[in-house]
């Protein structure tokens, strides 16, 4: 499983920070990202870490990726109280699963309820405009490295039509970040990674504004 998320976090209509991180490790197998209320948002994810932590530490083995996503929907909700004031956050959650010897990816809504997902997902504001490029780009025989590059024209035709994304800024060096899980583990690409990916993609975009195109037949 391959996941990304762009750096921009808002303030109405100001851009409150720029080099935000919203995807994150949650264990050796397993990564989560957050789209919502920032402050809220990380603290959940602190939370899920320490308590994936102490879950191994206490069995000595790693909770099953049922397990994690259970939790998880459990802890989101807990903010129901603070969702339904306006300050909701949803995470997306993928992982390695031993068992099925493949990634698994999970989506949550505000109440707490769990959907696994198939192939690929997006959360957040620029949400339908990143996926509706996932859906043409996605194969499933996708190396990381195309994975990543998928990941990253998504989130650059998110930035296009929603203000709430942030695209690569070639000009502060602020990249996506992009992390991959596999049966090696967790692992996050590096900044020459991304940032090569993110060149070759703005570069791209000269030429074809709106993205690559997938095959008619």
């Amino acid at each position: 499983a391959v996941m990304a998320g762009d750096r921009r976090a808002t303030a109405g209509n100001v851009i409150a920070q720029r080099d935000i991180e919203k995807v994150f490790r949650a264990d050796e197998f397993s990564a989560i990202a957050i789209a919502g209320t920032a402050g809220i948002g990380i603290e959940m994810v602190r939370l899920f870490q320490v308590e994936l932590e102490h879950y191994e530490k206490r069995e000595l083995r790693t909770l099953s990726v049922e397990g994690k996503a259970n939790r998880l929907a459990t802890m989101v909700r807990q903010n129901l109280g603070m969702a339904m004031q306006g300050l909701a956050v949803v995470p997306l959650f993928a992982g390695y699963d031993e068992e099925r010897d493949g990634g698994r990816i999970f989506s949550y809504d505000p109440a707490g309820g769990r959907y696994e997902e198939r192939d690929f997902y997006s959360i957040g504001s620029g949400s339908v405009f990143a996926r509706g490029a996932l859906k043409k780009l996605y194969r499933a025989d996708l190396s990381e490295e195309d994975a990543a590059l998928v990941c990253v024209q998504a989130l650059y035709d998110a930035a296009d039509d929603d203000s709430a994304t942030g695209g690569p800024d070639l000009t502060r060096r602020i990249f996506p970040v992009v992390a991959s899980v596999t049966s090696e583990g967790y692992r996050r690409l590096g900044e020459d990674e991304v940032g090569a990916l993110a060149q070759a993609v703005v570069d791209g975009r000269y030429d074809s504004p709106g993205g690559p195109t997938a095959p008619l037949r």
